[in-house]
């Protein structure tokens, strides 16, 4: 009996000394990185199955692991993209503005610029906020349209430069209304001013101002004097330019 069970043993010991090592080393040591390509071939799968999300953790990794692989520059513009279709159109703005700086002689430069552009108007919410985001959007557009003519993405700029200068006309006529409803008549005439002055690209718009300047300009006279009336007149021509 004794010897069975030495026996046994024996053969348990000389079954660990010929596996137990890749046991070991399963369980116990580091696994290799993924590969650049693998990280990369991961991300576009990740983007086909519409998991952004992963796909954008794919593309970090690669590009915190290997920032001289040339898989990198492809994984730097698709982290933009990936964030930009799960709607985190900062942090795709911030990935595009990047890539931008550090790869300002990139063919992809136009497609960049544009994906800037399209992420800042994208955060666009409501005309009653603060439109920072719609004028950097509205510079970015710009660029493109002047840098790159030639480029596919100038004429969406072009569409795009209309919306963005729309939603800041939009935004100073809320204003200018808020002003006239409040009777702040002086306060909305200087606001409709400004957009007759500024955005003759919107006849519609400034057609509206128009009107809206006069009828603010007259209520805003009633509580003056005759004396402040007077000096009124001089910056009245100053301000518009339709008289």
């Amino acid at each position: 009996m004794r010897n069975r069970i030495f026996c046994f043993i024996v053969c348990l010991i000389l079954m660990f000394c010929t596996t137990g090592c890749g046991v070991i080393d399963y369980y116990f040591l580091p696994k290799p990185e993924d590969t650049a390509q693998e990280l990369y071939e991961a991300g576009v799968e990740s983007m086909k199955d519409k998991n952004y999300s992963q796909a954008s953790d794919f593309f970090a990794k690669l590009k915190d692991r290997y920032p001289f692989s040339p898989y990198t520059v492809k994984a730097e513009i698709s982290l933009g993209d990936s964030y930009f279709l799960d709607g985190k159109f900062f942090d795709a703005s911030e990935a595009y503005k990047e890539f931008a700086a550090l790869h300002p002689g990139n063919d992809e430069i136009p497609y960049v610029l544009f994906q800037i552009g399209l992420s800042n108007f994208s955060l666009f919410s409501s005309i009653d906020k603060p439109q920072q985001s719609v004028s950097e959007a509205l510079e970015y557009f710009y660029r493109v349209e002047e840098a790159y003519p030639d480029s596919e993405y100038a004429k969406s700029s072009k569409g795009y430069i209309i919306k963005c200068r729309r939603a800041l006309a939009d935004q100073e006529l809320y204003i200018a209304d808020f002003f006239w409803r409040s009777g702040k008549f002086g306060s909305a005439w200087k606001r409709y001013a400004f957009v007759v002055r500024n955005f003759k690209d919107l006849p519609e718009v400034r057609k509206y101002a128009i009107k809206q300047a006069e009828m603010s300009y007259y209520e805003y006279q009633k509580t003056l004097s005759q004396e402040e009336r007077e000096k009124l007149q001089g910056s009245w021509k100053e301000l518009v330019d339709w008289l």
